[in-house]
């Protein structure tokens, strides 16, 4: 699975769990932490860490294992797939961290085909 395919994997399985604001950026040609980051939040915090757990199930039924995840105690979990980073908000803190600012020169991934309108 190239890193493409495995963003798109983790974006249409948080857009079928209701994840909120969901976005992609290629950061390959920016750093070499990775090759692109999904951003998403959730309404609380259960159902941030409910997003989590089902990225980590959905991808690991397609033989694809996280290389670590930090953050459950908290309103921000990385899971982390070395080529591709799935940063799992509360509102209130992506707001504060406000990655997509800060990543401003990223290249936005488009997703549209993979979102679902309520």
């Amino acid at each position: 699975m190239t890193s493409l395919e495995k963003a798109r994997a983790v974006v249409k399985i948080l857009d079928e769990k209701k994840g909120i604001d969901i976005m992609a950026l290629e950061i390959a040609e920016k750093t070499i932490i990775g090759d692109y980051f999904v951003i998403v939040n959730g309404t609380s915090n259960t159902h941030v860490k409910s997003l989590a757990g089902d990225v980590e199930f959905e991808m690991s039924k397609q033989g694809v294992e996280p290389f670590k995840i930090t953050g459950k105690a908290t309103g921000w979990i990385l899971l982390d797939y070395s080529d591709v980073l799935v940063h799992i908000f509360t509102r209130e803190t992506r707001e504060y961290y406000d990655l997509e600012r800060l990543w401003s020169d990223a290249t936005p991934v488009d997703i549209s085909d993979l979102i679902t309108e309520d």
